[in-house]
């Protein structure tokens, strides 16, 4: 019988033929091609699926943080927008702190939007929303600039000048102090700004009269003691007196004297636990015991009172009583010197004139004087606000001469400048404040 082959085919990697042979029996022919099954594209298909499924598990990973983090900056875009608002409406109300605040969350938020628009191929929306940051960013410089009043430039400019200011201060009080009660240095070369303290114990602008300070010389025990007298017309008639500076402050006098007979003028000083003061209506000084409130008297002979040649600064200033590291002085004027200044210096014990110096300076011509160190120094108003040491007097050479150490007044007039060799400060009484300056040297 003919031999025939039926062919069954496999494609690619080969073919089966099925017929019978010479002898009748059922023969099937496998042909298979060379080609074998591609496991390496397999394989390759495999690891490719792997990784595009961790890189897709892996971005929306990004996309929820990206989420979160969009969240959370667009409730901050929306308070920073009502903020930018507001200092819109009152931009000089807002310091420099606050704009660099705003600038540095308005940078956070551009880099986040910056990090979105490289990661998400639609960035139309994060294109917008970083156009907007960068317009709020600007808006935000440009208040700083708009700045109408330059408060902010004022503040920074008053920063650092204060800042000098404290360096200047350092330094001078470190470059030459001298120990309290040493007079081992050369005068007076400076005084600082006024430093206001506060308000009188009356707690009254009208007390324009008057003065305060601490006891020069004072009692073991009482080192602390703080004195105040003021009113409304230039008379002594009350003394208030303090235990200590922080009572001062609180106006919570422990004694309080009121004399009847009151004492002409304001230049009074506290000295060893007495008060110096002029007699009332005469030419002559009193002194009050601060602890038992006995007065005693001095009758001086000569003298001028009544106001005859009293301060530049005000009435009745006939007498201005001074301290010092030397002893306790009494700046007057007679008929004898034709109104030159007079300086007596007190002997404490018995309460009596122990040497007396003559000068050529006229004593209306000052507005006040206080000594240091056996040195009388006089000063005149050069303007409503500025003061100057312009002459001073050596008791221990007789020399005198003009010298010029301005300072500053923090009120057009004054009525009390005095010394204070115990902490070696200036106290002032002016307008009914408290004032001090520090004194270099």
């Amino acid at each position: 019988p003919p031999t025939f082959f039926q062919p069954i085919g496999y494609g690619d990697f080969g073919n089966v033929t099925a017929g019978a042979d010479e002898n009748g029996q059922c023969v099937c022919k496998v042909f298979l091609s060379d080609n074998t099954f591609p496991f390496q594209k397999m394989e390759q298909l495999q690891t490719t699926s792997t990784e595009l499924s961790l890189k897709v598990e892996q971005g929306f990973s990004e996309l929820k943080v990206y989420e979160s983090k969009l969240a959370i900056y667009v409730q901050k875009l929306m308070n920073l927008t009502v903020r930018v608002e507001i200092m819109e409406k009152e931009p000089d109300k807002y310091t420099q702190l606050e704009f660099e605040m705003l600038r540095i969350e308005l940078q956070e938020m551009e880099k986040l939007v910056t990090e979105l628009r490289q990661s998400v191929n639609s960035s139309v929306i994060f294109d917008h929303l970083y156009v907007e940051i960068r317009n709020m960013t600007l808006v935000v410089n440009q208040l700083e600039r708009y700045d109408k009043n330059n408060l902010l430039v004022i503040r920074r400019d008053f920063i650092k000048l204060q800042k000098k200011l404290e360096d200047c201060e350092k330094w001078r009080e470190e470059s030459f102090k001298p120990e309290i009660g040493s007079c081992n240095h050369g005068g007076i070369t400076n005084v600082s700004v006024p430093y206001i303290v506060q308000l009188n114990a009356h707690v009254s602008e009208g007390y324009i009269y008057g003065g305060w300070g601490r006891d020069s010389k004072p009692k073991p025990g009482f080192e602390e003691i703080y004195w105040y007298s003021g009113y409304s017309s230039p008379y002594t008639n009350n003394i208030y007196l303090y235990s200590d500076y922080t009572n001062l402050l609180l106006r919570n006098s422990y004694k309080n004297w009121v004399n009847d007979n009151k004492g002409n003028g304001n230049n009074n000083v506290m000295y060893g636990n007495y008060y110096y003061y002029n007699c009332y209506n005469s030419g002559n000084i009193c002194r009050i015991n601060a602890t038992t409130f006995n007065v005693e008297t001095r009758v001086l002979s000569g003298t001028a009172w009544n106001s005859r040649f009293s301060y530049s600064s005000a009435t009745y200033q006939d007498f201005d009583f001074a301290a010092d590291e030397n002893g306790l002085w009494v700046i007057y004027a007679t008929e004898a010197s034709k109104g030159n200044l007079v300086l007596s210096k007190i002997n404490t014990n018995t309460f009596s004139l122990e040497q007396t110096w003559d000068t050529n300076l006229f004593r209306r011509r000052v507005s006040n004087a206080f000594m240091v160190c056996g040195v009388l120094y006089a000063t005149r108003q050069l303007n409503l606000y500025t003061e100057e040491i312009f002459y001073k007097f050596d008791t221990q050479t007789g020399e005198e001469s003009y010298i010029s150490i301005p300072f500053n007044k923090q009120y057009e007039g004054f009525v009390y400048l005095d010394y204070n060799p115990a902490d070696q400060l200036l106290y002032m009484y002016s307008k009914g404040y408290y004032i001090f300056y520090k004194v270099q040297f």
